[in-house]
């Protein structure tokens, strides 16, 4: 089995490699090669067995997406893309990468579809950006998407464009909708949604962490590691039991930012704490304020697109806290205020 991943040099692009190499295998198949792509060269994962291409590649470049959909991978992981505030701050340039580029990846393969017949699955990272505010809590699967960014409007319009060629048969996608990742490895990074780990991540090592929202802010979770595990899940489920709406909503905790920063404060103490200042953003108050607080994700839930147990070990929040427990608790916090 030829596994392509584009995106491949980001966090959950390398995480996924290495969860793959480790595997070995993909639905009861081995992994024989493995092509790894993004804008800058990835790194090729240590101990696989196979055969290893590194590609540093611009999928909204002329030709590119001809060029990797040549070889015929039989799964193609599409996680590139940027961020949700460099996509705000840079509309050309989110369009250009996030729509255009995906858009020139499913043409790619509609055309090789009629060459040969050639029939991939897709797995598309999509993001629960795709809803807007007014938002119930917790959001109905079949909640309608209302974007409020640029950033969540390109994956709303891609989501549309993968269920379509899905519908016409030019190949097997499914979307997965990714809650915000956290604690996310690394240095912050341009996404709006960076400061939910942030606020964590850099306290524990005793660096200064900015704080852009108020800590009555609530948002939807999910780990590094189960975040792979939903991506590899969806290369091997069965898409009949999908059905036609190819868009899934993920498991994922529902938890405030004071709720984190007390977290924080249990496993660091009050020293930790007082490393996060806050310094009010008001793009990033306006960005969040339509963000959702969490999702029923019954669908998800349903077809085992569950994580295992503890939900996201590096999240301190909740490391003591059985995920559905903590979700029912919120769920009937918000019903009982409605």
């Amino acid at each position: 089995m030829h596994i392509l991943i584009i995106g491949a040099a980001g966090m959950v692009g390398r995480k996924l490699a290495a969860k793959l190499t480790a595997d070995s295998q993909l639905a009861g198949k081995p992994i024989t090669e493995m092509t790894l792509v993004d804008v800058v060269a990835p790194e090729a994962p240590e101990g696989f067995a196979g055969k290893v291409n590194v590609k540093e590649a611009d999928l909204s470049a002329p030709g590119e997406a001809e060029s990797l959909v040549a070889a015929r991978p039989d799964v193609i992981f599409h996680l590139a893309a940027i961020v949700s505030g460099e996509a705000e701050l840079d509309f050309e340039k989110g369009y250009r990468i996030n729509l255009d580029g995906t858009r020139y990846l499913f043409d790619a393969i509609r055309l090789a579809h009629g060459v040969d017949g050639y029939k991939p699955r897709v797995v598309f990272t999509s993001s629960i950006a795709v809803v807007g505010a007014p938002l119930p809590f917790p959001i109905p699967d079949d909640y309608h998407t209302t974007p409020l960014t640029s950033y969540g409007t390109q994956k709303a319009i891609c989501e549309l464009l993968l269920s379509d060629y899905s519908r016409r048969g030019f190949f097997d996608g499914i979307a997965i909708r990714l809650p915000t990742i956290c604690i996310r490895p690394g240095k912050p990074n341009k996404a709006a949604s960076g400061f939910f780990s942030n606020i964590l991540r850099e306290p524990l090592v005793g660096k200064e962490a900015i704080l852009p929202v108020a800590e009555d802010v609530r948002h939807w979770h999910t780990s590094p590691r189960s975040a792979v595990g939903f991506l590899i899940h969806g290369a091997t489920i069965d898409l009949e039991k999908v059905g036609p709406r190819r868009a899934l909503s993920m498991p994922g905790l529902s938890a405030t930012v004071g709720e984190q920063i007390e977290a924080l404060r249990r496993a660091a103490g009050d020293k930790a704490v007082a490393l996060i200042r806050r310094e009010p953003d008001e793009i990033i108050i306006k960005m969040v304020a339509g963000w959702a607080p969490g999702f029923e994700a019954t669908r998800g839930k349903r077809l085992a697109l569950l994580p295992k147990p503890p939900l996201m070990r590096s999240f301190a929040c909740i490391s003591r806290m059985n995920w559905e427990e903590n979700f029912e608790r919120n769920r009937s916090g918000a019903r009982a205020t409605a």
